[in-house]
């Protein structure tokens, strides 16, 4: 771990914000102009499978029910492109703006490191804490604005096919859940200030961007196990006769349900009309089953409860990276540096 010591103030002007503003608006334009054009690609896309593709899928499906009777043909073809696009935007809105972030903020703090020119910034007067305020900043609020313009995008093109489309996906499906909501949004800034931190911590590009594409992923992966059991859930009982438990929704836990109202396991029998099933559930002295699930009315807190742990964990990483900095930089940096050769 090397110290990175601030070089003294030389007397010139300390460069104002909207100065060091545009000098990284200048350096990084290029990514700028690259993560741009990625949302409004993607952003036309998803007008596009929310609009024409989904009007067609439904003109297919249409067909295919007026075929059912036989006697008549129809394209499938409209069907299976607004599937293939659908999911390509989800994937798309889900996984590029994290991997972008954390690419971004790894390679934008590590690089002057590893260069030499954040040293040379801060002999310009630009403390080590205005320069990394201003490398979150400038990156964070077309990611955020981006992200957030995006996955608003992806949940109207979801909506669009609900109630039309027989193949359209439901609210909890792993790959809508994650890109219809801010989560999603929230996930991506928390992949850039890891990614910063990496920086700090490596100076090295590609290491950075490995770290941070790693500790971002096991994040994302803490979450996902975790937002099933972030708001309490809804139970439904219901008859053996159905063969299996009622409700729809992201299921938490599924069983059996005995006469004194025992939740134990379900063997998967199968259903009740057959004999043998029939004597087990009997033998179990199950009367039903029971689920306990979250429905859609529940999609809002489980979106804003994630969202707001996911921002808590940016705040404090923000913290951890600015004491990194400070730790790196200050006025006891050299000493330690000298008492560790």
């Amino acid at each position: 771990m090397t110290a990175l010591v601030a070089p003294p103030v030389t007397g010139r002007p300390a460069g104002s914000p909207p100065q060091l503003l545009r000098g990284l608006i200048r350096l990084h334009r290029p990514a700028l102009l690259v993560w741009t054009v990625f949302v409004l690609v993607l952003a036309g896309l998803l007008l596009w499978v929310g609009g024409p593709l989904t009007d067609a899928a439904v003109e297919g499906w249409k067909q295919y029910h007026a075929c059912e009777s036989g006697g008549c043909a129809y394209d499938p073809s409209a069907v299976g492109r607004y599937k293939d696009w659908y999911t390509y935007t989800t994937f798309a809105v889900v996984g590029v703006p994290v991997l972008i972030a954390a690419w971004s903020g790894a390679t934008l703090t590590s690089r002057e490191l590893e260069h030499g020119t954040a040293q040379l910034a801060w002999t310009q007067s630009v403390s080590p804490t205005r320069w990394l305020a201003a490398k979150l900043a400038v990156p964070a609020v077309p990611v955020a604005v981006g992200s957030g313009l995006l996955v608003g995008l992806h949940h109207w093109a979801w909506s669009t096919g609900q109630g039309r489309l027989d193949s359209a996906k439901s609210w909890y499906d792993f790959g809508t859940y994650a890109a219809n909501g801010p989560a999603t949004a929230a996930m991506a800034l928390a992949a850039l200030v890891i990614g910063a931190l990496f920086g700090l911590f490596k100076h090295n590009s590609l290491g950075s961007l490995v770290g941070s594409l790693s500790v971002t992923g096991f994040l994302w992966s803490i979450m996902a196990i975790a937002t099933p059991h972030l708001w309490p859930t809804v139970t439904k009982l219901s008859s053996l006769k159905n063969n299996v438990p009622q409700g729809s929704g992201i299921v938490v836990d599924q069983g059996l349900v005995t006469s004194t109202g025992a939740h134990i396991a379900n063997p998967q029998c199968g259903a009740i009309t057959n004999s043998g099933c029939q004597a087990l559930y009997a033998k179990l002295d199950a009367v039903g089953y029971y689920n306990d699930y979250h429905p859609q009315s529940h999609y809002w807190p489980l979106q804003l409860t994630a969202t707001a742990i996911i921002l808590t964990v940016t705040a404090l990483l923000t913290v951890a990276a600015f004491r990194l900095l400070k730790r790196r930089t200050g006025p006891s940096a050299p000493a330690r540096k000298a008492a560790a050769v």
